[in-house]
């Protein structure tokens, strides 16, 4: 495996902008980081199990996906607009209920299996970098953990950025939310192209 090129690519995908990355950061904002692990966490775990469907039913999906990808491009630009939309009704009120709190770990783990950019990387890394060179059952967990473990600190270190830059966000907290909305339209957008 060309490792080099494996990790360059990895390294790449997860820490552009998308999904995970902007809403790690708009909840660090929000919530504060120490809640927002869990959303992390969250990614992790979806995206750890999404490498792992990936991985076992990568034949199985490539040959059905032409149709696959325009259904998840669909709902995946459509809830990325809602996300957007989210963003910038929130901008005048402050409201950040426990409740809503308490399920960033299951949006985390839910957003991978609607997230184009996720499903997309996942079958490109799987079909170019595991399946040529990764023989075992093992080997792909392994792989699959790393991956996961990968999606934790890329959206961790996007929360760290909304944490530590809380204060100054809080200021200019319009331009934030109306700058994370345009954010999540251009990459949908970028996936419709």
């Amino acid at each position: 495996m060309p490792i080099l090129s494996f990790l360059l690519f990895v390294f790449v995908s997860h820490f552009t902008p998308g999904p995970n990355n902007i809403l790690a950061m708009a909840f660090a904002h929000k919530y504060g980081l120490k809640k927002t692990v869990r959303f992390c966490l969250g990614v992790s775990l979806g995206f750890f199990v999404l490498m792992m469907l990936c991985s076992f039913f990568h034949l199985l999906l490539t040959s059905y996906m032409p149709a696959i990808q325009s259904y998840l491009t669909f709902f995946g630009v459509l809830y990325m607009w809602y996300l957007a939309y989210k963003m910038l009704t929130s901008i005048h009120t402050d409201d950040t209920s426990e409740a809503e709190a308490k399920h960033m770990l299951l949006t985390g783990v839910l957003l991978q299996f609607i997230n184009p950019k996720g499903v997309l990387y996942g079958l490109s890394v799987v079909g170019t970098f595991l399946i040529p060179y990764v023989h075992s059952v093992a080997g792909l967990v392994w792989f699959s953990l790393f991956l996961g473990m990968a999606g934790f600190v890329s959206s961790f270190c996007w929360s760290l950025f909304g944490s530590v830059f809380q204060k100054f966000l809080q200021r200019n907290r319009r331009g934030f939310h109306i700058a994370m909305a345009v954010l999540l339209v251009a990459s949908s957008i970028l996936l419709l192209i």
